[in-house]
């Protein structure tokens, strides 16, 4: 027997069934739409040493795509063969020194820092100026007239090798600088094709762990005890037209930072995979601040400037983009 209402309220509940499905149809197409939306993609260049770890922590970890970029990460071997890369176009971002952008900077060349990669401290110098082991070489005095490797020729290096041959007696007009690219530098060093080599980590552990070199001086500590060494950039062009790109890599390579800190250990088992490197512990691990601070850029572009591989020295803030210093 029938219930007065009873098909009043059938017709209601089914109404309601039939909207709460199709509303369910609408949110299950809707989340699958977003699902199949292709990610803005980014073509980025970095270094696979420490300094430059952070881009690939976040490719590795997941921390890009948690930003909503599609990230594609090539390697070169020194900051000086990845501006010219940004500059033509041919990649979005890049991760370079200091005085690489310095110098495209002075050429007009339209760089803007939009977040700092690693930071030198003398509590963890992770580059180094490294000599055979049983090498006569013992002082700043005795570089005079030896070959030193660098990764690339008037640049962070050679200023940083430089400017401590400089502080501690010696000559460092005497000195005779070579490119040797990171992965060759120790056995360049056990060949005796060079007597001194400026390298950073990994490969420096590598060095130091095989016994056959041994450290010399920390010389980026003749900059001064904390300095930022460069960052990720890009053109101003490609800043201006992709501003939400640019401001959810640098929250990207913020947070692989932090994580990095953290996770130093497997932050070194990451970087090892893009550097070809042994499985090992790093000696020394690099610190990765959040935004840029101007006053721990500048001593390396005053150096820069004093050693010859700037014509002059300028406020590096000039480089920076607002929303990467420290507020």
């Amino acid at each position: 027997m029938s219930v007065p209402g009873d098909h009043a309220t059938t017709r209601a509940t089914r109404t309601q069934f039939l909207v709460a499905g199709a509303a369910a149809a609408a949110a299950a197409a809707t989340a699958g739409a977003l699902g199949a939306q292709t990610l803005p993609k980014v073509r980025a260049v970095g270094i696979p040493i420490d300094v430059s770890g952070a881009v690939y922590y976040a490719t590795d970890l997941g921390i890009f795509k948690k930003y909503g970029l599609d990230v594609e990460v090539d390697s070169m071997g020194s900051g000086a063969s990845v501006a010219p890369a940004v500059a033509g176009g041919a990649a979005d971002v890049g991760s370079a020194n200091f005085i690489s952008l310095a110098q495209g900077h002075e050429r007009g060349v339209p760089f803007l820092m939009i977040a700092p990669s690693g930071e030198y401290t003398s509590k963890s110098p992770t580059t180094q100026l490294l000599v055979a082991k049983d090498s006569p070489i013992k002082t700043a005095k005795d570089l005079s007239g030896k070959v030193v490797g660098v990764v690339a020729l008037n640049n962070i290096a050679q200023i940083t090798v430089s400017a401590w041959v400089d502080k501690n007696g010696g000559d460092y007009k005497a000195v005779k600088f070579t490119e040797v690219p990171f992965a060759q530098m120790a056995a360049a060093l056990a060949g005796g094709r060079v007597d001194a080599v400026e390298i950073a980590e990994p490969f420096l552990s590598g060095a130091l762990n095989s016994g056959d070199a041994r450290s010399l001086a920390a010389d980026g500590d003749a900059i001064g005890s904390t300095w930022v060494e460069g960052g990720y950039f890009c053109t101003v062009t490609y800043a201006k037209n992709n501003p939400d790109i640019l401001k959810n890599f640098a929250g990207a390579i913020a947070e692989a930072g932090r994580w990095a800190n953290a996770h130093p250990d497997a932050a070194t088992a990451i970087m090892l995979k893009y550097s070809k490197g042994q499985p090992q512990r790093l000696r020394y691990h690099i610190v990765f601040p959040e935004r840029f601070k101007p006053s721990d850029a500048q001593p390396l572009i005053d150096a820069a400037a004093k050693y010859g591989a700037l014509k002059a020295a300028f406020p590096s803030v000039d480089m920076m983009a607002p929303e990467a210093l420290v507020q």
